[in-house]
Order: structure tokens, then C-alpha cells, then sequence
């Protein structure tokens, strides 16, 4: 028994780390930095994004400013596991479009001793908690939230205001759709609705 409990004391730990915030507050630039830092020391890292992500690219995640890091894209989370081969590392980013079955996998994932890093917008344009994202970051053991500039009065912003009148909760889109604002510019540009 003892030589059992030594064992599992040496496997390899795993954990979530989540990076959440507004449109254009450097989500994907934060995730692109530690996967390159894990690179570096010679981890082996997967990457992958939800299939309605294809603004820049369908095969990188690509931040708004430009820079980018080859990934695999998925229809639900589920193809993460079973596209998932011995990794150390696995960065999920715009976590907020994939299914509810995602925490799930983040959490097998952690529990086989891999490091999963996710991004993704914390709240959908009407204000709200997006996706899964607030079970990720509920279960994970690290959380980063990263604030925008408001380009309406230059405050930390960490709404993502739609520019664009679609209803729908799903608008894949960039600074031509959305822009980063404050809480008080967001309330007035909704007239206090949230």
C-alpha cells in the first residue's frame, strides 16, 4: 500500500486554467503566449477551436491582432478527447461556442494529469454568462479575466457591445459587429437592459 500511495503521489498533475473577458480584451493573445511558453519547454501542446469559428482562419486561432498558432477544429467537444494524443498541454479557445459538455472534458482532461488552458468571452452581448464558460471557471484552479479599453470613454471595458441589430445569442464576428465597452457606456447604449 505505501508504494501505491508514493505512486499516485508521482504522477503528473494536471489543472484549468481559464482566460475570460470581453471582445478584444487579449483572450486569444494570452492563450497564444502560454502555448508558446509550453513550447518552449519542449511540452507537447494540441490546440483546438469550435467549427463556427472561422473569422480569420479554419486552421489557427488567430487573434484580432494577427498573431496566430496552427489548431485543430472541432464540432463539439467530445472530438477533443478522441483527437486528443499524448499531450501535455491543450489550449481550447472561444470556449463560450462549444457545447455544455465541454467542462466535462476540461475536467477528464486535468484528471489524466494535462494542463488545459481555455479562453473565451465570459458574458454574450446581452450581459449575460455565455456558454460554459461560468462552470469552467467555477471548476478551474486558475482564472484570468482581462478587461478591453472602452472605445467609448477609454474605462476598463468588459462588455462586448453588438453594433449590429441580430438577436441571435450566436454572431461570429469582430470589430466590424462588436466593440469593447464599460458598464456605464453599455448601459446607456442599451438603455440600462441587461
Amino acid at each position: 500500500m505505501f508504494l501505491e500511495s508514493r505512486s499516485d503521489k508521482n504522477k503528473k498533475q494536471g489543472w484549468i486554467e481559464v482566460i475570460s473577458g470581453s471582445m478584444f480584451s487579449g483572450k486569444t493573445e494570452e492563450l497564444l503566449r502560454r502555448l508558446r511558453r509550453a513550447r518552449i519547454a519542449r511540452q507537447r501542446v494540441e490546440i483546438f477551436k469550435p467549427l463556427v469559428d472561422n473569422r480569420y482562419s479554419e486552421e489557427e486561432v488567430v487573434s484580432h491582432d494577427a498573431n496566430s498558432i496552427r489548431c485543430t477544429t472541432v464540432e463539439s467537444s467530445g472530438n477533443i478527447l478522441l483527437l486528443n494524443a499524448d499531450t501535455d498541454v491543450i489550449g481550447v479557445d472561444e470556449a463560450q461556442f462549444f457545447d455544455s459538455g465541454l467542462t466535462a472534458v476540461c475536467n477528464t482532461l486535468a484528471s489524466q494529469g494535462v494542463r488545459v488552458i481555455v479562453a473565451g468571452l465570459d458574458m454574450d452581448f446581452k450581459g449575460k454568462p455565455f456558454g460554459p464558460m461560468p462552470d469552467l471557471m467555477a471548476c478551474a484552479e486558475y482564472v484570468t479575466k482581462v478587461h478591453a479599453i472602452c472605445v467609448r470613454c477609454g474605462d476598463l471595458a468588459h462588455y462586448s457591445y453588438r453594433l449590429k441589430g441580430s438577436d441571435r445569442l450566436v454572431e461570429v464576428g469582430a470589430g466590424e459587429s462588436y466593440e469593447a465597452v464599460c458598464r456605464a457606456c453599455y448601459h446607456q447604449l442599451t438603455g440600462g437592459k441587461q
